[in-house]
């Protein structure tokens, strides 16, 4: 993907204070059809973050059970599901991004950890947004003409003036056609704009190149013989 969180993040976000009960949280889910709310300190920064599923624990009878043999997780599950306000009840520390990071390392973050959204904190640990699932994925509906445009340009800018190369998007496929002047840079080239936001697929098929620089060296006076 290509800009910044900054560029899909949410701006419109809804916190709570670590005092805040259980009741508030479950209100705030409600009213404005979020999953999980950024908890913060009295300075303001972000100190955790409470999901439907911490809440929902309450409502788990076999989360409320005590083991002898409990591990972390169980013995964590069993403290949210007793618990009464947002400091018990958050995931801490939180798994945050900055504003200026890629939208892919965002994505990568997001499926490592297990999460739909992070909130997106600034240099001090304030909150200015909030990015989910869904704003990752809004950039596949632009539409094929604005990606069309998008792609290039990226190509005009990153192929020498000596290549050609014509691009066609249909429903986010990108197909490039022409000639650039050496194999490993249509594989680059291709690999680079699967990046691009909005790009469902790259077919290449139909690039061509002038040298194929992935052969090895041809010793002088040595003929060399493909296998």
């Amino acid at each position: 993907m290509t800009g910044t969180v900054r560029d899909v993040m949410t701006r419109m976000v809804v916190s709570a204070p670590t005092g805040a009960s259980f009741t508030d949280l479950v209100r705030l889910m409600h009213d404005h059809r979020i999953g999980a709310v950024p908890i913060v300190d009295a300075r303001g920064v972000v100190v955790g973050v409470v999901s439907e599923a911490d809440l929902l624990l309450k409502r788990d009878p076999a989360a409320l059970e005590w083991h002898l043999l409990d591990g972390p997780h169980r013995r964590a599950d069993r403290r949210k599901a007793l618990a009464r306000v947002a400091s018990e009840l958050m995931t801490s520390p939180p798994i945050t991004v900055s504003p200026d990071e890629n939208p892919s390392e965002a994505a990568h973050r997001m499926r490592e950890s297990g999460v739909k959204r992070l909130p997106v904190v600034d240099e001090a640990g304030h909150v200015v947004g909030v990015l989910s699932r869904t704003d990752l994925l809004r950039a596949f509906l632009q539409g094929d003409e604005v990606l069309s445009e998008q792609v290039e340009a990226f190509v005009a800018g990153v192929v020498p003036e000596t290549g050609t190369v014509r691009v066609q998007v249909r429903d986010g496929v990108v197909t490039l056609e022409g000639v650039v002047e050496l194999r490993t840079a249509a594989r680059r080239l291709a690999d680079r704009i699967r990046l691009l936001d909005g790009v469902v697929a790259v077919d290449a098929e139909r690039l061509d190149w002038e040298v194929d620089d992935t052969l090895p060296p041809v010793e002088a006076g040595v003929p060399w013989v493909g296998f």
